[in-house]
């Protein structure tokens, strides 16, 4: 219980942040059929009930190909697309159509003693999606696959003022009144891109992006995708990550992979600090990352000012050169707009979080907690139990953001010894 407590408890800022976003999730057909399906559905609820606005695309390939089987029909495919004629398109309006009423069945439910029990959820769908065949590639012809034209935002954005969970299929109809045939990923990243959507999340079977040595990605940025593309060829993955980047570089701040295999791996990814899948990052005119030696002189610029008003502990060039591996910075074009350094103490699990600062012109963009989140996670890497910091001005902005009030007594005698009383700096401590 004890657990649950706190999971909730600081789960409780990405609650008030998703409040009112909007969210595109695309769960592939295999998604859909697979046991965990119906978990899935109950997270999505939740988001529902805690105010996130919901788009839900889904796919239908498993069930398409189920259904030219049964027909003993070939499937076609060129350059990874597949080649949606007459017969096939019949496949594909019968999947499509079963799906959407198996889900909106599955969101309809109310019974008691379950997570939808009062949900009352109103699910829509329609003809959002505006498509165009794809026509003749390298002399073969499409038929009836298409790529998204348009996304009817308006149309969309009427009905998740109203509550609504949209949802969207991998079909889409042409001013002439054709049907046509398309990805779900291209579904999902247009609809998410057009709607100005807070987040797209994608559904996958793994975790999200391994690497080459089998460890998963959390984070990267679009411009880092394109290596991982050319490594995983053709795989699945492979259309999630361009599907992610493409999002972001359309103006989507965060795109999630996450997978439908686990349970729970939606609300993990969402509502906690490390979470479950890989993280596909708006690219931006900052980057968050560790000092270099070549960072001297522009740390010098940024803490010398604070230096003088006896905010900051002066700091030689040569202390500085020597502490560099200890800093974070944010860099913005070259400049050096806020810094912050970690100093573990030899002998304990303890460690100082020191000299954190940030230009006056930036102060307004939550920089400052990037870094203490950023200086948290390097000394959890460390195996760091608590985190000290001593401050002069800054004690509300601390106390709001976990530290409490300690004194120097119960700094490691390493550090209690090298205190400063005539700046008589307040002693904070937060457990990690």
């Amino acid at each position: 219980m004890h657990d649950y407590v706190n999971w909730l408890r600081h789960a409780t800022p990405y609650i008030n942040a998703h409040r009112d976003c909007t969210f595109v999730v695309m769960l592939p057909g295999d998604g859909v059929a697979h046991p965990n399906f119906a978990n899935i559905v109950h997270d999505l609820v939740l988001l529902h009930s805690l105010g996130v606005r919901l788009v839900l695309v889904y796919g239908t390939r498993p069930q398409i190909e189920a259904r030219l089987t049964e027909r003993g029909l070939t499937a076609a495919y060129h350059n990874n697309l597949r080649v949606t004629d007459s017969q096939t398109l019949e496949c594909v309006i019968d999947a499509v159509g079963q799906l959407r009423i198996a889900i909106e069945a599955r969101l309809s439910m109310d019974m008691a003693a379950s997570p939808m029990q009062g949900s009352r959820l109103r699910v829509t769908g329609g003809n959002f999606v505006t498509a165009r065949p794809i026509g003749v590639l390298d002399g073969i012809d499409y038929h009836h696959t298409g790529e998204v034209r348009r996304i009817d935002r308006r149309g969309i954005g009427r009905l998740l003022d109203e509550r609504s969970i949209v949802l969207l299929s991998s079909l889409g109809y042409s001013p002439t009144g054709e049907i046509f045939n398309l990805s779900c990923e291209d579904v999902a990243t247009r609809a998410a891109i057009e709607l100005k959507a807070d987040k797209l999340v994608l559904f996958g079977e793994p975790a999200g992006l391994f690497d080459e040595h089998g460890m998963l990605v959390r984070e990267l940025r679009p411009q880092q995708v394109p290596a991982h593309l050319l490594r995983l060829g053709s795989d699945y993955q492979a259309e999630l990550l361009d599907a992610a980047a493409q999002a972001c570089r359309g103006g989507v701040k965060r795109s999630h992979i996450v997978s439908y295999a686990t349970d729970g791996s939606l609300l993990t990814e969402l509502f906690t600090r490390d979470g479950s899948g890989t993280l596909v990052d708006q690219e931006q005119f900052e980057s968050l990352r560790e000092a270099t030696i070549e960072d001297v002189g522009g740390l010098i610029d940024l803490i010398s000012p604070l230096e003088e008003q006896g905010v900051l502990v002066r700091r030689s060039r040569e202390v500085l050169e020597r502490e560099i591996g200890q800093f974070s910075i944010v860099e913005r074009d070259g400049l050096i707009i806020a810094c912050a350094a970690l100093y573990p103490f030899a002998d304990s699990q303890a460690g100082e979080l020191a000299c954190l600062a940030v230009n006056p012109e930036y102060r307004h963009g939550q920089r400052g907690d990037e870094l203490l989140e950023v200086i948290e996670q390097r000394a959890r890497a460390l195996g760091l139990k608590s985190l000290f910091v001593l401050t002069t001005r800054t004690a509300h902005w601390f106390r709001e953001r976990g530290f409490q009030p300690s004194a120097v007594e119960r700094l490691p005698a390493a550090r209690a010894s090298l205190y400063n009383y005539q700046r008589n700096s307040k002693v904070f401590e937060k457990s990690l």
